[in-house]
């Protein structure tokens, strides 16, 4: 039984998500607040989804899921809120959450994009080691290594910690190595959002995943951007 947390301080929405949430088979636990949420994260039972409302009161939806990041990069983090510009989709994705579903909401679109989340989270935890294909669980480029299963990115320069989008963005990219991959197909693809959403994040990540990958992040091999179309991830550098 997968266990959900629910951070939410209107009870009685709190409330519903629990009644629909059981009725899927889910173990439910809500929290009222962020320094309650995390917590029971951090020091309690866990959970393997996160629910979050933004709008809490003490540390607001972003402070937590940032708060969890700096502890763990596994647990799926799933932002529910009245806050659905993309300057606010931006910056939850920036903080560390993995997916983002404005109020009023449809509830099958959550229970879909919870399902979606925790099979993510499964393929994490059980895909075999493989390191020639990045079907599976990590891929070595140019003397690096991408670790899909420890979410983890090794470099000669050191390890970085990757998040689930991260991770997600970069194996998609990888699967589609030589091939340009557009901002459209990404949002759909990777983040299940509408392809004509008017968002920076995108590239907001692939700047993050420069930093990690290229040696002169100003100047990428790796990480290409195609003009007037998207990206695309070459694992020759380009001279």
């Amino acid at each position: 039984m997968s266990r959900v947390l629910v951070v939410e301080d209107e009870a009685h929405l709190a409330q519903g998500l629990r009644f629909n949430l059981e009725a899927e088979g889910y173990e439910v636990t809500i929290c009222e607040n962020g320094e309650a949420a995390l917590t029971h994260l951090l020091r309690g039972s866990g959970a393997d989804v996160v629910v979050l409302d933004v709008m809490l009161p003490g540390q607001d939806g972003f402070a937590v899921v940032s708060a969890l990041r700096q502890a763990s990069n596994f647990v799926p983090v799933l932002m529910l809120t009245a806050l659905h510009r993309p300057e606010d989709v931006l910056k939850g994705f920036e903080s560390g959450a993995d997916d983002y579903l404005a109020k009023p909401f449809d509830l099958k679109i959550l229970l879909a994009r919870i399902r979606s989340l925790l099979r993510r989270r499964a393929w994490v935890n059980e895909a075999p080691v493989q390191k020639d294909t990045a079907e599976l669980s990590a891929y070595e480029f140019d003397g690096k290594v991408v670790d899909f299963r420890a979410l983890e990115l090794r470099t000669q320069n050191g390890a970085f910690k990757l998040t689930l989008m991260e991770a997600d963005l970069l194996r998609y990219l990888i699967r589609h190595q030589g091939l340009p991959v557009s901002r459209q197909q990404i949002l759909k693809d990777v983040w299940n959002l509408p392809a004509d959403m008017d968002t920076r994040a995108i590239d907001n990540f692939i700047v993050r995943l420069r930093r990690y990958i290229e040696a002169e992040p100003g100047t990428p091999r790796y990480l290409l951007t195609v003009r007037g179309v998207g990206y695309k991830f070459v694992a020759e550098p380009v001279a």
